[in-house]
């Protein structure tokens, strides 16, 4: 039986960025090990994949001591399981996965980029964080980024060499699930919960984000887009996302905005984004750095119009005025524009949308992702075990 490790950084990445995946893998015939640090969502993890998991004391931040430690923990647990395949996702997971699977001696060793954090970075961090992607792309046998701009980064900044380069389908880590984001299939009780946190007037325009609240996410920007549109006394800003502040801190003036204004509503978090998706009227995803980003394919099978940054990953997915509006990065006046526009523009926007959903449906489906995975999986394997 073929053994798969699958390693994340932190639980959280396995229970959304991955949800399915290794549930998937199990029932085709393989055994597979989850890998992450511990937190609140492992025991829902381990539920829902059905799968072992073994608990790593990864931390996000640079901490070389406990990351020497992790990584003389990954090599004794890959001596031990002796596995056919490790994955990683997630950078810290990637450079100490892809180190410790290359000393373990595993043959088929594959990191799957989604975003590549010095993009966003100044400053001697920067060089560091550069040559750890350098290290994980050298220690694997083969790295999948999740778009074809982040392909073409990889190759542009000589981060690889093309021959390891491999995209899965389209684009993206996981797809999406069509039976959750469906509009025909959601809860009633969930849209009530949702509104109730909202508060909706009833002509209110709901601008929605998803994600973390962090600098690199856009956040100061799309408050100040906000705050500054005409339409800031008909609309409400929904924030849905915890606060980081151990990582990439937003300004203090910009959480006191968020925190006092009546037309922002920051909700820490939700497992039932598509309610809110349902309740909202353009979802904005204005990101300083992303890979594939799995929220657009979301609002698009939503048929939620869209506006984002044009940047790697929302360009694979977004068109100009086709599927949704872009501005360029970091640029709150266009934002705001894009705004005032999304507000008027209503039909505009559907149009969009529905462009949007229709593509969505024929080429990121979740089950289709899972397949193309295991496909290339099995590939690999023969690649290295060819049959006599």
């Amino acid at each position: 039986m073929t053994k798969l490790i699958r390693i994340t950084t932190v639980p959280l990445s396995l229970k959304l960025l991955l949800a399915g995946q290794m549930k998937f893998m199990k029932e085709k015939g393989m055994e597979v090990l989850m890998v992450s640090s511990d937190g609140r969502e492992v025991a829902q993890v381990l539920k829902n994949e059905g799968c072992r998991l073994e608990v790593i004391p990864f931390t996000r931040q640079i901490t070389p001591i406990q990351d020497l430690k992790c990584l003389w923990q990954l090599y004794q647990l890959f001596k031990r399981e002796k596995p056919d395949i490790v994955h990683t996702h997630t950078p810290k997971a990637g450079i100490l996965g892809m180190l410790a699977a290359k000393m373990a001696g595993v043959k088929v060793r594959i990191h799957t980029l989604a975003g590549i954090p010095y993009m966003a970075t100044e400053g001697g961090r920067k060089g560091l964080l550069e040559k750890v992607e350098k290290y994980t792309c050298q220690y694997a046998t083969e790295i999948w980024p999740n778009s074809h701009g982040l392909k073409k980064f990889v190759l542009e900044e000589n981060l690889c060499s093309e021959e390891k380069l491999h995209i899965i389908g389209k684009g993206s880590s996981n797809g999406v699930d069509l039976e959750k984001f469906n509009r025909n299939a959601l809860k009633e009780n969930h849209l009530v919960a949702a509104t109730m946190r909202i508060l909706p007037g009833e002509n209110d325009f709901v601008i929605l984000y998803v994600g973390r609240l962090v600098k690199d996410k856009g956040i100061e920007e799309l408050v100040s887009a906000f705050t500054n549109s005409k339409i800031e006394s008909k609309s409400k800003l929904v924030l849905l996302g915890s606060f980081e502040q151990d990582l990439n801190p937003l300004s203090p003036e910009t959480i006191q905005t968020i925190t006092d204004h009546p037309r922002i509503v920051q909700i820490d978090w939700s497992d039932h984004v598509a309610h809110y998706m349902a309740l909202a009227d353009v979802l904005v995803h204005p990101s300083h750095r992303e890979g594939f980003p799995n929220v657009l394919l979301e609002a698009g099978a939503m048929q939620l119009p869209i506006i984002c940054s044009g940047i790697i990953g929302n360009t694979d997915i977004i068109s100009q005025q086709k599927t949704g509006l872009i501005f360029p990065v970091k640029d709150a006046a266009v934002l705001k524009e894009a705004l005032e526009f999304a507000y008027v523009k209503r039909d505009k926007m559907a149009q969009m949308s529905m462009a949007l959903y229709e593509e969505v449906m024929l080429n990121y489906s979740r089950p289709q992702i899972h397949q193309e995975i295991y496909d290339r999986y099995i590939e690999l394997l023969k690649q290295v075990s060819p049959t006599e």
